[in-house]
């Protein structure tokens, strides 16, 4: 059952990312309706699955801004005695871009990454199928590396879903 719940917590995050009230439509509000600083990102970019960066970028053509749902850490400490689970699932959301210049880049990330709070922030109650998210997350921005189109970084955005099934 944990392995079948990491991924169908990461299902129920994607819906809500790709949802038009999800990442593009925080996006959206963020920025100038003449800006080119950041643009929407299609469902292509963005994977449920836990993978490196380096090997990403082997593995096929990527698109930047990648977006990478996953779930980090299943706990059941059965805070509800009757039900075979009952605990939280750790999430992560993990952002990385990438350009051509370093001018911007740190914006760049920070303006999605910000976006992706924003869903968040309005994806409070109850998920279905047992799962809710009472809110709060953790954001860390990694250093600018070699790689991509030159430069990247990343943001990853850590949160936890309480989940409730028999």
């Amino acid at each position: 059952m944990s392995s079948k719940l990491g991924s169908a917590a990461a299902t129920k995050v994607m819906e809500r990312i790709t949802a038009p009230t999800g990442m593009n439509a925080g996006l959206a509000a963020l920025t100038e309706p003449d800006s080119l600083l950041a643009a929407p990102v299609e469902a292509a970019q963005i994977r449920t699955q836990n993978v490196a960066a380096d090997m990403a970028e082997r593995s096929g053509a990527m698109r930047y801004p990648a977006v990478h749902i996953y779930c980090e850490k299943i706990v059941n400490d059965l805070s509800e005695k009757f039900r075979s689970f009952s605990g939280r699932v750790q999430m992560a959301i993990e952002l990385r871009h990438s350009q051509d210049k370093l001018n911007g880049l740190q914006d760049a990330v920070e303006l999605y990454a910000d976006s992706i709070m924003q869903m968040l922030d309005g994806a409070r109650g109850d998920w279905g199928d047992g799962m809710f998210y009472v809110g709060g997350y953790e954001v860390a921005l990694t250093a600018v590396k070699q790689g991509g189109r030159n430069f990247m970084q990343a943001a990853k955005i850590t949160f936890q879903i309480g989940v409730s099934r028999n």
